[in-house]
């Protein structure tokens, strides 16, 4: 089918393109999470809406860190209320809210996934860990953030620390190219930058002689088992892993 074929290479492309134009970017990134990993501190990591999605990838994941927070207010999520997943995520004060609970300190690092990057919630929690001490990750889109109507004293983008950006082209969508209405690629880029940041962090973590700390399947053979230290060890500061 020529719309298969037309989205397999748009989104090939696109990653493609993330991958150049991030590189020093996530090695950065993974500057930060090595740094967490000798600390043994924690990722905390936090979006809204289905940025959520983003967050799931990393918490409790085959193959990904064990140190990851998941920052998290049901009210965020579309599945628990489409609309009001929206008005949540434009309700500044909540950010505060929920990093009064709990809240990454200067040996954390917290990764913000958010592709508007305007919303008072993904910026003022970026906004409120770097007052804390802690250092930002944004992963976003600068031509989103350009485009999206201001609803913050900042954005996303001038909150992080290290920026990467998905290359996403405002809506989202990708489909077809001459006019796009379908296809949206944040979830799949979001996921493959996260996914890089965690290559680059195993490699030069390992090179270094630290451990790395990932689960495993917990559906292999000696999945549980090789689990069961990573959790002992972090189930008492990350409740989410109870």
């Amino acid at each position: 089918m020529v719309s298969a074929t037309d989205l397999v290479k748009n989104t090939s492309d696109q990653l493609a393109a993330a991958a150049e134009a991030n590189a020093a970017h996530v090695s950065a990134a993974a500057d930060l999470l090595l740094g967490v990993i000798r600390a043994d501190a924690l990722v905390f990591t936090a979006g809204a809406g289905h940025s959520l999605a983003a967050v799931a990838e990393t918490f409790y994941r085959a193959g990904g860190l064990a140190c990851v927070y998941p920052v998290y207010h049901p009210e965020l999520l579309p599945l628990h209320g489409a609309q009001q997943s929206t008005r949540t995520e434009r309700r500044s004060g909540l950010a505060e809210e929920v990093l009064a609970e709990r809240a990454p300190g200067p040996d954390d690092v917290l990764v913000v996934f958010s592709t508007s990057g305007v919303n008072p919630y993904p910026v003022e929690l970026a906004a409120g860990a770097r007052r804390r001490g802690a250092s930002v990750i944004a992963v976003t889109s600068r031509a989103c953030v350009a485009a999206a109507p201001r609803r913050s004293a900042t954005t996303l983008v001038e909150e992080g620390t290290v920026v990467l950006d998905s290359l996403v082209i405002p809506g989202d969508a990708s489909y077809p190219a001459s006019a796009p209405r379908t296809g949206p690629l944040s979830t799949v880029v979001n996921a493959f930058l996260w996914n890089l940041i965690l290559a680059e962090v195993y490699d030069r973590g390992t090179a270094e002689g630290l451990d790395v700390p990932l689960w495993r399947s917990s559906n292999v053979e000696g999945g549980d088992a090789a689990n069961a230290a990573l959790l002992a060890k972090y189930e008492p500061r990350v409740p989410a892993l109870r």
